[in-house]
């Protein structure tokens, strides 16, 4: 049994491993990426988890979040290797809960018989620089590139009106965080964390912006500073290392962002898969974040 467990593993991983490479730099490369398995029902199962695994992204909230809570901002290399073991054991986190989703939907709604792994080795030839550059150019770069700008300019203007449109002296982001408190705060959140989230549908990389933009009143997405600054604002609203853990799973385990999700509809040809990939990582996160807040409040450890 455990030599049947081991050798389907070794298949598994030999299959997704590029893939899930690729979508730590980003996750719409990584969906692309699916392409080399010829299994349609393993491609999509690919296709619908990649999002589980942290992408150029979320590296920097990681980081931050690790850093700020669990290492310190003054610890020189030490805190460096500790981050770097920390951020190590994410990553590990992020592929076992890939593999706990992939086996869900191999035995659920993507049922089938799993397919030897075939890697078509094309011949060799002398590299054309000049083509590979342009192809590069035209079908990733300012293809990605244009998918994120058709979301990006709208949120962009959706963020500067919730911020500061005022309803009786409050602004509109006051107000949905405000909404979202209870769900938040079952999380291990905040209203304003959450609204973060969404909010950086369009790119990961400006959650950070957006909590401090909710704390500090701005009208505006707000850098973040020096880290010990950032602590200080974050402690200050309530956050303690059970927040900045139920952050990091929520950062490792939430939807794709928006270009992603235009390549998944781009891939699959179907909104039903598109949804699908979009709420799996969300379910996922919620659920752990529901229930790693349960059993810290449980025992007392907040």
């Amino acid at each position: 049994m455990f030599k049947e467990v081991f050798i389907g593993s070794v298949f598994f991983a030999s299959k997704y491993q590029l893939p899930m490479c690729m979508g730590l730099g980003c996750n719409a490369a990584g969906v692309t990426g699916c392409r080399i398995i010829h299994s349609p029902r393993e491609r999509l199962i690919a296709i619908l988890t990649n999002a589980f695994i942290p992408c150029n992204g979320r590296f920097p909230t990681l980081i931050a979040l690790i850093t700020m809570f669990f290492v310190g901002t003054g610890n020189g290399l030490l805190g460096s290797l500790q981050a770097a073991l920390i951020l190590t054991g994410v990553i590990a986190f992020s592929i076992l809960m890939t593999f706990a989703a992939s086996r869900l939907l191999s035995v659920t709604i993507l049922k089938g018989e799993p397919s030897s792994f075939i890697l078509e080795m094309p011949p060799y030839r002398k590299p054309q620089i000049k083509k590979v550059l342009i192809r590069s150019v035209l079908d990733r770069t300012l293809f990605v590139l244009g998918r994120a700008v058709i979301v990006a300019i709208p949120a962009g203007l959706v963020i500067w009106l919730i911020a500061n449109v005022r309803l009786e002296g409050l602004s509109l982001l006051q107000w949905t965080s405000s909404f979202l408190n209870p769900l938040g705060l079952l999380m291990g959140l905040d209203g304003v964390i959450l609204l973060a989230f969404i909010l950086g549908f369009p790119a990961n990389e400006i959650v950070i912006p957006i909590i401090l933009m909710s704390y500090l009143s701005a009208g505006t997405l707000v850098e973040s500073g020096n880290l010990a600054e950032l602590h200080a604002l974050l402690v200050s609203h309530g956050w303690t290392w059970a927040t900045s853990v139920s952050m990091i799973l929520f950062s490792l385990m939430h939807w794709p962002c928006s270009t992603t999700c235009l390549t998944i509809k781009k891939e699959t040809g179907s909104i039903k898969w598109t949804v699908t990939a979009f709420l799996l990582p969300t379910v996922f996160g919620v659920l752990a974040c529901m229930l790693f807040t349960a059993v810290v409040r449980l025992f007392g450890f907040i």
